[in-house]
């Protein structure tokens, strides 16, 4: 079970991060990887793509994915970032929507310059983990602790 500690230095992580790699699968089975642009509140990661994109395709076939979220290093011993799984689902909830907006607004606020039309094409996911691999290399070189939520 995730520890009160691991769990305040995965949130940190998110935090401090930007964009994340998510691998969804296809329907051929293969997996997708791609660079999103993400929110959190806690342990609950968002992220928006085009509603008919192949990512939300292949989660709407299957919800499980895998992320990951690096930090920016310099040195190896920096290392710092998290290999999680879990699985995704719209976001349909107005209440959540607007707690989603609010979040990506401020995080991004480049997103002001966009068209309000370009929200009907947009679809918003949450990704809530199952296992997470924490890696510090500040810990040794290859250092992960695995816990589940």
């Amino acid at each position: 079970m995730l520890t009160p500690a691991q769990r305040e230095r995965i949130v940190s992580i998110l935090d401090a991060a930007d964009d994340l790699t998510i691998a969804t699968l296809r329907e051929d089975g293969y997996p997708q990887a791609t660079t999103v642009s993400f929110v959190n509140d806690g342990l609950a990661i968002y992220f928006g793509t085009w509603a008919l994109s192949q990512k939300a395709q292949n989660i709407a076939r299957d919800a499980r994915v895998s992320v990951t979220v690096d930090l920016p290093y310099k040195t190896w011993d920096q290392i710092k970032g998290l290999s999680l799984g879990g699985r995704a689902r719209l976001v349909t909830d107005p209440s959540e929507l607007a707690k989603i907006g609010e979040l990506m607004f401020e995080k991004f606020p480049q997103l002001k310059q966009f068209d309000a039309s370009m929200g009907a094409e947009m679809a918003l996911y949450r990704i809530d983990a199952e296992v997470i691999s924490i890696l510090d290399y500040a810990q040794g070189f290859g250092h992960t602790e695995l816990a589940t939520v």
